[in-house]
């Protein structure tokens, strides 16, 4: 015995697919982004300078609005190109750039 489906039953079945289709888009799209707010909150937790630590630390993440210049005199590390040669040109320094920051003692 053969299923005959009846013409008005598939348009129907098909646009309740494409409904569940688009309300489980939305769920997830509102999802993904209440993550990537999460991980925002929390990158700036990591990135944010706390001054009981020092001004300097070994390990230096840079803020906006810095360069290597304002970097070296805040931290007396004169050598900090030669330190790191991940940086290919001294211009071109970003926030989040991880440099290695040793201070120049004057004994």
């Amino acid at each position: 015995m053969a299923v005959v489906h009846s013409s008005t039953t598939l348009p129907a079945t098909l646009s309740w697919y494409c409904s569940l289709f688009f309300l489980i888009m939305l769920v997830l799209s509102c999802c993904d982004q209440s993550f990537d707010t999460e991980n925002e909150t929390m990158l700036k937790r990591v990135y944010t300078f706390d001054a009981s630590y020092g001004p300097c630390d070994e390990i230096y993440v840079v803020r906006e609005g810095e360069t290597l210049h304002t970097i070296s005199e805040k931290c007396g590390d004169p050598y900090i190109i030669e330190e790191n040669p991940h940086i290919h040109d001294p211009d071109d320094v970003f926030p989040g750039l991880v440099i290695k920051i040793t201070p120049f003692n004057n004994k």
